[in-house]
């Protein structure tokens, strides 16, 4: 059987790997804080709701679990900036930064289309 293939499923799959290792280091010395939970569950949600979506039953369930998604990645954002500009660890934040506002503007526009055509 063939999975086809989703440009936005496979951007917010290896986001969330990085997210993932964001969270590693968020972690050293078995040390956790408030903020990697957050990151973590949030970054790695939006890909889980992208997943969801490709699965939806109707249209209105595509259009939630992809609303989601954008919900999931707006608040990633809004992390990773606050990670960034207070220099909580000594990274580059571009890309992460600017990787998750790809995937909310990949989303935005699904979502938009989306309900267009309901």
């Amino acid at each position: 059987m063939s999975y086809n293939r989703s440009i936005v499923a496979e951007k917010s799959y290896r986001f969330s790997l990085q997210i993932i290792e964001l969270y590693k280091a968020l972690t050293i010395n078995n040390k956790e804080y408030v903020l990697s939970r957050q990151i973590l569950r949030c970054g790695t949600s939006i890909g889980a709701n992208v997943e969801e979506g490709r699965a939806a039953i109707s249209r209105k369930d595509f259009i939630s679990k992809n609303s989601i998604a954008l919900k999931e990645a707006r608040e990633t954002h809004y992390w990773l900036r606050l990670l960034r500009d207070t220099n909580f660890l000594p990274i580059d934040f571009i890309k992460l930064i600017d990787d998750c506002y790809e995937l909310i503007k990949i989303l935005t526009s699904i979502v938009k289309t989306t309900q267009s055509r309901l």
